[in-house]
This record gives C-alpha cells, structure tokens and sequence, in this order.
C-alpha cells in the first residue's frame, strides 16, 4: 500500500475542486486498505472532513483523529443520538424521524451539534424527498440542532453525459438555494471531475483517492496497492486436459502450469477465473502477463506459463495481480465488477506493507 500516492491523490483533487474544500471517505476500513494507516497520512496531507458508512466506524476514526469533522452517512438510528454526541460525531440526517431525534436530544442537553441534512435528488436510496426538503426550508431555523451541511449523492457520474446527472445538480442546486448560509455537498470522485457546477462548498471523493477509475475514458491518478502472492507448485499437463474445479476450461496445447497462493477467500473473484470461451484474470510472471487458467478456488489458483521461457518459473516465484501496468479497475473488468468492490474484497490474509506517508 503506497500511503504516499493516496496523499498525493487527495492533493490533487483539493487543488482541482478548490475553492471547495476536499474531504475524503474513509468508509469500509478506507476501501479495505485500512483506515488506521490511511486517515492519519490524510490529516497530514490536509484532509479535516471524513466521511463513514457506519457509527464503529466513525468512533474507531475519532480514536485516531481527535479534531477531525467526522459524518456519518448512514444516519442516526433510534436512542443513538448520546452515544453520537459523546464521540463528537455528526449524523448525515436523511429523514424526518432522523431530524426530529437529533433535534429533540439537543433541546433535551441544551446545546445545538451539527449534523448534515441529506436530500435524495434522483438516486432512491437515502434522503428527505423533495417534498420533505422543501418544507423543511422553511422551518429550518428552527431545528433544535445546527445543520453543518446539505449534502446528495450522484447516481450516474461516472457515465458521461448520462442525463440524470445533469438533472440531479439543476434539483440539488435548488435544495442549496433554500438553505442559505449552509455549505452544499453533491461530488463524490466523478462529480468533482464534472465542474466547477458540481462542486459547491464541500467535495467527497473516495475511489479517486485509491487509484481507481472515476469516470469512464478519465485516467486514474496514482495506484496505491500492489499485489503480490506466491507461486507454490509448477506442473505440466497435455492438451485436451482440464484445469480446476468444474472442468472449465480444456487445454488446447501442452502447457505448464503455475498454480498461486491465492482465491476467492483473498478477494480474487470466481468469476475471474477463464473458461473455454473467456480469458480471466491476468498476472505477471517474470514481466509477461499470464492468464488464469479454469476456476478460481478458494485458496488456489492456476495461471498458464507456457509462452515463459521453460524453467523460468520456480515455486517460490511471485506473481504480481495488482501493480506493473495492472490497475484495481483491469483486475476488476476480467472479474465482471468494480474497482470498489476489489479493493473492499481484498482478504485478510495478506502480509500488508505500507510504504510512504
């Protein structure tokens, strides 16, 4: 895990959404690479607004980062609001039963914590209806506690062109217009790519910061993790033989065989695995890039060596899935899903090394 591609990530994107301010989710152990590394080499790179998924995680972030914003995106359940308030975290408050609890603690203690306000603009999934929102505009100064952000989330920027995107920033910049004096929060990575429209006060990027792809055709910025396993068995096998579990693929010529340390249980997908009609997963051995050959199992799995030099491959050689020219969204294309879900997947039985930061 390169710790300094990720700051140098995060300042690229500051600089590009300035002045909006960037913030950085640090959600799902910050994308599997392990947010007690990642979120400290971020504070020190400039980063004060992180955003969670979950409330554990948002206390084991405060444990780290003592006067760091911490969000919470997903919401305030019932009898929560002590235990948020007494790890100074802010609630992303997407309904009214949310607002009216929050709101109801604070009067009840006297004292008025911010929380975000989300607005659900076209995605449907969380976030006051528009109908919600703009009735709340009008009380809203009310509320017994202080709204530190309007914030929504972009279903489809990472598609150009795709026109709900367009819809959700003309709606979102209409929720924003009838909340003045609070900050507005719409982009996630690709949405900060879009414009300066899309930006507002606060930015939110999270794929970006982990080299992964934001919007499709927009290069990433700097990879961060390299993966690297362990070739534990060289074999040969005739033509017309099959490799794996299932029988999946049969072999058209002699080949030699390296089988990896490596499966489903690390995060490298089933579905990556090469069939007779489809190629899988790629590695690189000795800088040549080899293909899966058969299923992935869920410790093992067998790349196709045979255009290496013979005798080139030795037990104890390592294989490199990720680095080299192999990026998290190459590995995820052969494996029919996304960067995100790669990265989230990696397993816990690798030996992590940090470096930079």
């Amino acid at each position: 895990m390169d710790l300094g591609a990720i700051a140098d990530n995060w300042r690229t994107i500051a600089a590009l959404a300035a002045p909006a301010e960037c913030a950085a989710v640090v959600k799902a152990n910050a994308y599997g690479l392990g947010i007690d590394r990642v979120a400290p080499v971020l504070w020190r790179a400039g980063a004060r607004n992180f955003f969670v998924a979950h409330f554990k995680e948002a206390v084991a972030l405060r444990a780290l980062l003592p006067e760091a914003i911490i969000y919470v995106l997903n919401g305030l359940l019932p009898d929560c609001a002590a235990d948020y308030a007494a790890a100074n975290l802010r609630p992303v408050l997407g309904s009214a039963p949310e607002i009216s609890d929050w709101s109801d603690y604070c009067r009840d203690n006297g004292t008025k914590l911010p929380a975000a306000i989300h607005v659900d603009t076209g995605m449907h999934r969380l976030g006051l209806s528009l109908e919600e929102a703009v009735q709340l505009s009008g009380t809203f100064r009310l509320l017994g506690f202080t709204p530190s952000l309007i914030m929504s989330h972009l279903a489809c920027a990472d598609t150009p062109g795709h026109v709900l995107t367009a819809r959700q920033r003309m709606v979102f910049a209409d929720v924003v217009r009838r909340f003045p004096g609070i900050p507005g929060s719409l982009a996630n990575s690709a949405g900060t790519l879009l414009g300066r429209d899309f930006r507002f006060e606060l930015v939110r990027p999270g794929i970006f910061l982990y080299g992964g792809i934001a919007i499709n055709g927009v290069p990433p910025l700097r990879p961060v993790v390299r993966l690297e396993v362990k070739v534990v068995q060289v074999s040969t096998a005739p033509a017309g033989e099959t490799v794996g579990y299932g029988a999946a693929q049969r072999l058209k010529r002699p080949s030699r065989l390296a089988t990896v340390s490596i499966g489903y249980a690390d995060g490298l997908f089933r579905a990556g695995g090469s069939t007779d009609a489809t190629k899988g997963v790629e590695a690189i051995l000795h800088g040549q890039r080899c293909h899966l050959v058969g299923r992935v199992s869920m410790d093992l799995a067998t790349l196709d060596i045979t255009d290496l030099p013979d005798g080139v491959v030795q037990r104890g050689d390592t294989a490199v899935f990720l680095g080299d020219g192999i990026s998290v969204d190459d590995l995820a294309a052969r494996s029919g899903t996304i960067g995100y879900e790669v990265l989230t997947s990696l397993g816990a039985r690798y030996a992590r090394q940090y470096v930079g930061g």
